[in-house]
């Protein structure tokens, strides 16, 4: 047993951060999948707070990603993940802001203003560590909920168009950051890389079991990702997967 317990999307990237964190510490802990929409009722009533990830340590709660990696990097600090040196580690918690606040968000209205025509790879991607039933009954809620989806990702027209621009901005300034060393700050994996790797993930074609994309992509979402695949900052992303992700620790 472990007094870890990830609340989650199994394929939100801002989860997928906390669940890189307590792998790369090597973690045990357990994960509770939801269903987005349906979470909304359970992770309130867990939380008083309706966002994903929330992790249980024991009797306490930590919301959010920025604050679980904090909490996890107080609580356990071996395999460290801020950088020693406090100009380097003030330089890499701003760019998790900027990440956290900015291109997060754009990415994910980018993703959606696609994947929200394509239902059945929609539910492939956020239902897949549900049972069979529960898979059945989203997805016949999906063309239901349709237009709450596109409202609560922001995909109107202007709003995307601004995504898409801000997630081109992103990748620039990834492979500008990632040119000299390898790593955003400094020389070593960190938190400023963990972020931005996982933020860019829904962007990357992935073999990690965390973030791998369903079989059978629709033609209009391979059409997406196509865009971006030739970019420096996708190769970056695959490698940091490829050297620093490690398996998952969640039993």
């Amino acid at each position: 047993m472990t007094d870890l317990v990830l609340h989650m999307f199994p394929s939100s990237h801002y989860n997928e951060k906390a669940r890189w964190a307590l792998d790369w510490k090597a973690l045990p802990h357990r994960r509770v999948p939801y269903l987005p929409g349906p979470h909304l009722s359970q992770v309130k009533r867990l939380s008083g707070q309706s966002q994903l990830p929330v992790l249980a340590m024991g009797s306490r709660l930590i919301v959010g990603s920025g604050r679980i990696l904090d909490e996890l990097e107080r609580a356990h600090p071996e395999r460290p993940l801020h950088p020693a040196d406090p100009a380097a580690r003030e330089r890499a918690l701003e760019i998790q802001r900027v990440f956290d606040d900015e291109v997060g968000p754009a990415v994910r209205t980018a993703v959606f203003s696609v994947m929200v025509d394509e239902l059945d790879y929609l539910c492939a991607v956020f239902a897949r560590r549900q049972p069979l039933a529960k898979r059945a009954g989203f997805r016949m809620l999906l063309p239901i909920v349709k237009p709450l989806i596109a409202k609560a990702n922001g995909l109107d027209p202007d709003n995307v168009a601004r995504a898409l621009a801000r997630v081109q901005q992103a990748l620039d300034e990834t492979a500008r950051m990632t040119a000299a060393s390898g790593q955003v700050v400094g020389d070593r994996f960190g938190v400023a890389d963990l972020t931005v790797a996982a933020l860019l993930a829904p962007l990357a074609e992935l073999t990690h079991p965390d973030m791998a994309r369903p079989p059978s992509v629709p033609e209009r979402m391979a059409a997406f990702y196509a865009r971006f695949a030739a970019h420096p900052a996708i190769a970056w992303v695959r490698a940091q997967y490829a050297t620093h992700r490690p398996a998952p620790c969640a039993i």
